[in-house]
């Protein structure tokens, strides 16, 4: 309900008569929701600030006389918005839970993510391990996320054209295709043979990470080249998990998730932008996907993908709606108003709020509030719960299984050779060009970056082997190739960095 009975008799503002007149013209300057903006222009790689993968900058430093809260939290802030900080905060999951399961407190971290969790309503019960509530629950959350950033790069971002696309998806071609052929090679007739889709993936986060601390030696092409390669790298990662790591299918609870996916096309398509609407519906579509036999995760893809991507007004009604808000609220000031006792402003405050709200795609405003949640929540907590593993025999056992070996090589070896080879075969065919501010040493200093596999190599580890002494050596395998790759990937783009001139890099 609008605040107008807030405002004295005979008080109108300007805002509200421009209402009336726009009412009167129609709806000829403010766009239905199929003729809305795009929430950018076609090609762009400006990310959305605060995403995993963006290049927004970090608050500034509160004033001494800011409120004391602020200047408390003003540190973390900092922390949070810096694009290094979610791979910090993993890394230091990771670490604590390896350390954890080797520790003589180690039955407590293993008996902690058994203990039992459930819901009775009524008649109605539902109980599940904390393991597979974080497995299959919280990472339909960060699927979700994955989801919005895969449908706004194919919208308007770097996977939107083939000029821009083709050489990232070249690369993430050959980057899934030689990990799990190697490892397929390692491991044929074998036990863990099943595991070939662990090494095919990359951990986004911790690759940002690593080129955010070398951010003034990467150019910013390759560092879009990584985001959009990442994000191919997370389809195809997608579709592995739907198509290869599902065990048996119940047709009708697909049938009913395939109904929930129509409907919230429909919800869409008739303007509705309320996030608890999808939310609503989205827990429906993890329940039949749950129930399918598909992993439960795969929900927050589909989710994402019916997720509105358009604006209700454009840059420039936006900017005339906020400059006759603001001509309202000003108005409204006195020498003996404030904001608690001027209806004006208040309403002036309220239908600038409306404005913004109206101005900003569903898409972009859910991921950017789920970012922090996804980043410095469910993500450590995932590797917190699954990078733990006993090493009883010392570190150096179980990375000569069959299954560690075959990642190791799949993630050190087949990532950088598969990317490397594939982008020089598309451009040697014309298919792609390697942007102007870079050369072949520093793409492929970036290319060993892609064999950081561990988030979603855990996750489809787990579902390749569940529990049992082949999901532990594919954990060993995953640490150690992250961390060698890691590695070799700092010291090849500090190493690449002398051959690209570094005012190029800065002007870009």
């Amino acid at each position: 309900m609008r605040d107008e009975q807030l405002r004295p008799s005979g008080t109108k503002g300007t805002w509200e008569q421009e209402q009336g007149e726009e009412q009167d013209r129609g709806k000829a300057q403010v766009p239905e929701a199929s003729q809305a903006v795009e929430i950018a222009p076609p090609g762009s790689h400006s990310l959305v600030p605060g995403s995993l993968f963006s290049d927004s900058t970090s608050p500034e430093e509160p004033s001494a006389t800011a409120p004391l809260i602020e200047r408390l939290l003003g540190p973390f802030e900092r922390f949070a918005a810096a694009e290094s900080s979610g791979g910090l905060v993993l890394l230091g999951c990771a670490v604590v839970a390896l350390a954890w399961a080797n520790s003589p407190w180690s039955e407590n971290y293993f008996g902690l993510w058994e203990a039992n969790l459930g819901v009775a309503l009524g008649s109605f019960t539902f109980s599940t391990t904390l393991h597979h509530f974080i497995n299959d629950g919280l990472m339909g959350v960060f699927l979700f996320v994955v989801g919005l950033e895969i449908k706004r790069e194919l919208l308007v971002g770097e996977l939107s054209t083939w000029k821009h696309a083709a050489l990232p998806i070249f690369a993430a071609l050959g980057g899934m295709l030689v990990p799990a052929g190697l490892y397929s090679i390692v491991n044929a007739g074998g036990q863990g043979s099943g595991g070939w889709g662990i090494p095919m993936a990359t951990d986004i986060a911790f690759a940002i990470g690593v080129v955010a601390l070398l951010r003034d030696r990467v150019p910013v092409s390759l560092r879009v080249f990584l985001v959009a390669l990442a994000i191919a790298d997370d389809i195809g990662a997608v579709l592995v998990i739907a198509l290869f790591y599902t065990e048996s299918v119940s047709w009708s609870s697909l049938a009913l998730a395939g109904g929930l996916v129509l409907l919230l096309v429909l919800v869409n398509s008739a303007g509705v932008r309320r996030p608890a609407a999808y939310a609503m519906l989205g827990v429906f579509l993890w329940a039949a996907m749950l129930a399918s036999g598909v992993h439960a995760t795969i929900a927050g893809i589909l989710l994402a993908a019916t997720i509105p991507s358009r604006t209700r007004i454009n840059e420039d009604e936006f900017l005339r709606r906020g400059r006759l808000i603001l001509d309202d609220f000003e108005r409204g000031c006195g020498p003996d108003e404030t904001v608690l006792t001027s209806p004006v402003q208040q309403n002036a405050i309220h239908e600038l709020e409306r404005a913004c709200e109206q101005a900003q795609a569903p898409l972009g405003a859910i991921e950017h509030k789920l970012h922090g949640v996804v980043a410095f929540a469910i993500m450590p907590l995932f590797a917190l719960a699954n990078a733990g593993v006993r090493i009883d025999g010392g570190i150096l056992a179980p990375l000569g299984t069959p299954v560690a070996l075959g990642i190791i090589l799949g993630l050190v070896i087949g990532k950088p050779l598969g990317i490397t080879l594939a982008a020089w075969l598309s451009t040697r065919i014309g298919a792609a060009t390697i942007p102007a501010d870079a050369n072949w040493r520093a793409l492929h200093g970036v290319s060993w970056l892609g064999g950081i596999g561990f988030t979603m190599s855990l996750f489809i580890a787990e579902l390749a082997f569940g529990r049992g002494e082949l999901l532990d050596d594919a954990k060993v395998g995953i640490l150690a190739a992250s961390a060698i790759a890691g590695i070799v990937g700092w010291t090849a783009i500090v190493l690449s960095a002398r051959a690209i001139p570094v005012a190029t890099t800065e002007s870009n």
